[in-house]
C-alpha cells in the first residue's frame, strides 16, 4: 500500500493546521478538491501554506457562532496542495488531494487572518495507506444505485471512469462529489471503513433515487 505524499504514520503530520470552512464540501484520502480561492484572507492562507507543507483543512460548519466566525464540525479532513494557479482577477485555482481525516481538538488563536486548529490524526492513521474493501464489497449494487440516482434526478455522468475506478477512489470521489446534505456528507465523511462508507453511499443514493430531488450533476 502507498503512504499519502511520504506521510506513513499520523506523528509526520503537524499538530497545528490551517482549516478552511466550506459547507456542503468534504474532503476524503487521496481524492482530489479543486478549489476557486478568493477571499483575502484564505488568499493568505494558500500563501503561507505554499510556503510551508502545504497543507489545509477542510472542515465544514457547525450550527452555532458567527457568521464570520462559525462553530466547525469536529472531524475535518487535510489536503495538500498539488495544483496552483493565479488567474489575472487575483484569484487562486488550487487542487487539494485528501491525505487524512483528523479530530479538532481545539481552536488555535493566532494573528493570521484565517483559522487554525490543534488537530490529532491517530484516530484515523489508515488513512495514510490506501484501503482495500472487503470481499463483502458490493460493486454491482453501487452502480445501479448510482444509476438509478442519476436517471431519478435527470444528471450524467462520465461511465467511462467510473466504471474503471478502483473501489475506493470510485466510493470517496462519489462520496465527495453527489450533491448530498451537510449532515449526509459529514456521515459519509466520518464513515470507519469504505466498506461502511459504501454502504452508507449506497442507502443515499437509494433514498435520492426515490425523492427525486438531487439538484446539479457527478462529472
Amino acid at each position: 500500500m502507498t503512504a499519502s505524499f511520504g506521510y506513513r504514520r499520523a506523528s509526520d503530520l503537524p499538530r497545528i493546521i490551517p482549516v478552511f470552512p466550506l459547507d456542503g464540501v468534504v474532503l476524503l484520502p487521496r481524492a482530489p478538491l479543486p478549489l476557486n480561492v478568493f477571499e483575502p484572507r484564505y488568499l493568505n492562507m494558500v500563501d503561507d501554506a505554499l510556503s510551508s507543507d502545504r497543507l489545509i483543512g477542510i472542515v465544514q460548519v457547525a450550527p452555532g457562532g458567527a457568521d464570520e466566525k462559525p462553530h466547525l464540525q469536529s472531524v475535518g479532513s487535510a489536503g495538500r496542495i498539488t495544483s496552483f494557479a493565479e488567474t489575472r482577477d487575483g484569484r487562486y485555482l488550487i487542487t487539494l488531494h485528501g491525505i487524512s481525516r483528523y479530530v479538532i481538538e481545539h481552536e488555535h488563536e493566532t494573528s493570521c487572518p484565517y483559522r487554525q486548529a490543534k488537530v490529532n490524526f491517530e484516530a484515523f492513521e489508515r488513512d495514510l495507506q490506501s484501503q482495500e474493501p472487503s470481499e463483502e464489497f458490493d460493486r454491482a449494487a453501487l452502480l445501479n444505485a448510482l444509476r438509478a440516482y442519476l436517471e431519478a434526478n435527470s444528471m450524467e455522468a462520465e461511465w467511462g471512469s467510473i466504471d474503471s475506478a478502483p473501489p475506493e477512489v470510485l466510493v470517496n470521489s462519489l462520496s465527495m462529489i453527489c450533491p448530498f446534505s451537510s449532515a449526509e456528507k459529514q456521515a459519509l465523511l466520518e464513515a470507519d471503513s469504505i466498506d461502511d462508507r459504501g454502504q452508507a453511499l449506497v442507502a443515499l443514493l437509494q433514498m435520492g433515487a426515490a425523492s427525486g430531488d438531487g439538484p446539479g450533476g457527478v462529472q
